[in-house]
């Protein structure tokens, strides 16, 4: 089942995915929304509201109101080497927040004091499904309810202002989500990002050293996951910063990252060269 969240007639809406047209799942604002209800699934499978065209439709970010968004950083063991450090024992936890998401079509504004080392990052994202909290890595794959694609989009330069990487990684409306929520995607499919075209990250993702499964194992025995929450699974090798020399995101260029089974998001950089930072 593939689902998605739409902007329609000035709000948003769940929408089940048809080939080339969707069906508007009734009584619920949002897939955010639409993931605490006990019964999402029949919800969805069963949605019988209006039928919109998906061709020419905006596509808001898929799940547009976490509570959560936990990012793993280094699970990707050709990531890892290329930064020069070994695999690590546990899973290296860092927030990203809300306001961070937009729209998978979406062009991301960055303010100019901010774009100095912009980078793109390929990752697979993770919706939770049901409320989790101290689950075991053999029970995780029921509390899933699908799977998405990101971009763990990164300003470097403030990511290493600090041992905390979180400054680096939320910034407002800068990570494109979606375009669905895909409910029965498997590992091992292409991920890939593409700079106006040219491929910059191509790997697969069961290169994951923390699966999906032991990431909410070890998640779960820390904080309750609630319905819609999002873990961000890391990224693969061949981002700009690890280059030599290192390659950054430029005004006007386009980052497409894709995710064979689960679709692609594309945005376009646009700096504002009108924005001042406050404290340096």
């Amino acid at each position: 089942m593939k689902l998605a969240t739409l902007r329609l007639d000035g709000a948003t809406a769940p929408v089940l995915v048809h080939e080339n047209t969707a069906t508007v799942i009734d009584g619920y604002t949002d897939l955010s929304d639409l993931l605490t209800a006990p019964d999402w699934k029949t919800l969805a499978e069963q949605a019988s509201g209006r039928t919109v065209e998906l061709a020419g439709a905006e596509y808001a970010p898929v799940v547009p109101n976490p509570s959560k968004i936990i990012c793993v950083g280094l699970n990707y063991a050709t990531h890892i080497k290329e930064m020069g450090r070994e695999l690590p024992e546990y899973p290296t936890l860092f927030s990203k927040f809300k306001e961070a998401l937009t729209g998978p079509y979406d062009d991301v504004i960055v303010p100019a004091y901010a774009a100095a080392q912009l980078d793109w990052e390929a990752e697979l994202a993770v919706v939770i499904g049901r409320r989790a909290y101290q689950v075991s890595e053999a029970a995780a794959e029921d509390y899933i309810a699908g799977y998405s694609v990101i971009n763990d989009y990164t300003m470097r330069d403030y990511q290493y202002r600090s041992l905390q990487w979180d400054q680096g990684k939320t910034f407002e409306k800068t990570s494109g989500f979606g375009p669905f929520l895909v409910t029965d995607y498997a590992l091992g499919t292409r991920i890939e990002t593409r700079l106006d075209g040219e491929v910059m990250q191509s790997d697969v993702t069961d290169d994951l050293v923390f699966t999906p499964a032991l990431l909410i194992d070890y998640i779960s025995h820390v904080v309750t996951l609630q319905p819609g929450d999002v873990i961000i699974t890391g990224t693969t090798g061949g981002v700009g910063h690890a280059r030599k020399p290192a390659r950054y995101i430029q005004d006007g260029q386009t980052v497409e990252v894709s995710i064979d089974g689960l679709g692609s998001i594309r945005n376009t950089t646009i700096v504002d060269k009108a924005a001042r930072s406050g404290i340096r």
